[in-house]
């Protein structure tokens, strides 16, 4: 097969992990590998700054600053909830494709954005422009179907685990029996950050926090959350609530939603915590309800990340790159879990209208009979996700992040009205 030469654009979608800059960093030094490539470019905001034509030169940032986007959360490049929705956006990002020679596009995100990167692969296909369009996987939800985690989701469950266990300190030496508190956390299909809580657990100390983990999966029912919360509190001095922002009720409707959607038309969720507290002050007389949101600040925790999710993460980037080189398209990078009793990870490719707004749910039969706590299995699985350090510098007792110098790429085209 003849190499496809031209320039290669990497972009960025939907909510920023502590880990999706190291897939930035894994396609940029990959793609310093192949004389194929001539160019690398980091495009702005996602599609935003493909229709804006917003580039900039990856190339020319230096290998030291490269390195640090490995310990460096949020976006780099900038992030957005863009949804391409109309036919002229399409021709658009096809018309800034070629001015560019841009022929190898790199997409991290999750579900809706490897949709993005499908629909953008056809319509070049459909007007004869040869290019190679491959996803990178990115979510701290853990819910991309056909892959067995997501680069993220080890460090995000590293992060709530190790609040826990700071919470539970306070709370043992402040509650008298008479403290519940609530911690809610993202997930909003699924419970797998929810649950990731669970690791929080010391072995053979059943007993520990969280004591009760509300799940998307398992319809909430107000009475039984109550008598479980009541059950903890003749035990223990405090209960400690983790809750999927979201929980359902048995008809299957969010507890709690926030006014208005997203751009790709999802319900704003919040508040499931409160939901949860109100009614421990209204069914608990003499009980102090308070309530955590860890909000985005759990997505962001990078002095906190696992460095095996953060390895993974580098590793899905490169190996977007090698496969687009040796001849694939269409695909999405996934993760491949070893056989052997020491955990192992590889890398594969599958179609990105497989991984396209799919919903990988949590497995109801990693969850006990009890509705509220997790089996060996889910420990199993989630347990080597959060191994390992990353090593993140201080300077004057802070942490120090990467920061792109940006060089601009000239633009070539007339601006477009978004």
């Amino acid at each position: 097969m003849a190499d496809l030469v031209g320039n290669l654009l990497v972009g960025q979608s939907g909510g920023p992990t502590a880990v999706i800059n190291s897939s930035i960093a894994g396609v940029v030094s990959e793609a310093l590998n192949h004389s194929c490539i001539e160019e690398i470019y980091g495009g702005l905001n996602g599609v935003l700054g493909i229709l804006n034509e917003e580039f900039i030169d990856l190339a020319s940032e230096s290998q030291q600053t490269i390195r640090a986007l490995r310990h460096t959360p949020g976006a780099a490049l900038g992030t957005c909830r863009f949804k391409l929705k109309k036919q002229q956006d399409f021709d658009r990002v096809l018309e800034v494709f070629k001015a560019h020679n841009i022929r190898y596009f790199f997409y991290a995100g999750g579900n809706d954005s490897q949709d993005t990167a499908d629909k953008i692969s056809k319509l070049a296909q459909q007007q004869g422009w040869e290019m190679r369009v491959i996803g990178i996987p990115k979510t701290i939800d853990n819910d991309l179907v056909a892959t067995d985690h997501c680069p993220g989701y080890g460090s995000v469950i590293k992060y709530i685990s190790s609040v826990v266990r700071e919470l539970a300190c306070d709370h043992q030496a402040m509650g008298q029996g008479d403290l519940v508190s609530v911690l809610e956390v993202m997930g909003r299909s699924a419970g797998w950050i929810a649950a990731g809580a669970a690791l929080a657990k010391r072995r053979d100390h059943p007993h520990d926090p969280p004591h009760i983990i509300a799940l998307p999966e398992v319809p909430f029912d107000n009475e039984k959350f109550l008598e479980d919360v009541r059950r903890v509190l003749k035990r223990e001095k405090y209960c400690l609530v983790v809750v999927g922002e979201g929980l359902v009720d048995k008809d299957g409707n969010y507890v709690a939603t926030a006014a208005g959607t997203d751009a790709f038309g999802h319900v704003q969720l919040g508040g499931a915590g409160e939901f949860l507290a109100g009614l421990v002050d209204q069914g608990i007389p003499g009980v102090k309800a308070r309530v955590a949101k860890l909000g985005i600040v759990q997505r962001a925790a990078a002095i906190v990340a696992s460095k095996t999710d953060s390895d993974e993460a580098f590793m899905a980037g490169a190996a977007a790159v090698k496969a687009a080189v040796n001849g694939e398209t269409d695909k999405c990078v996934i993760l491949i879990r070893g056989d052997s009793e020491q955990y192992s990870c590889e890398t594969a490719t599958v179609s990105l209208s497989e991984i396209a707004n799919g919903v990988k749910k949590l497995p109801r039969e990693w969850i006990n009979e009890d509705g509220v706590s997790m089996n060996f299995q889910f420990h199993r699985y989630a347990q080597p996700l959060i191994q390992g350090e990353t090593h993140v510098p201080f300077e004057s007792g802070l942490p120090v992040f990467a920061k792109l110098d940006k060089v601009a790429v000239d633009k070539l085209l007339q601006p477009y009205e978004v």
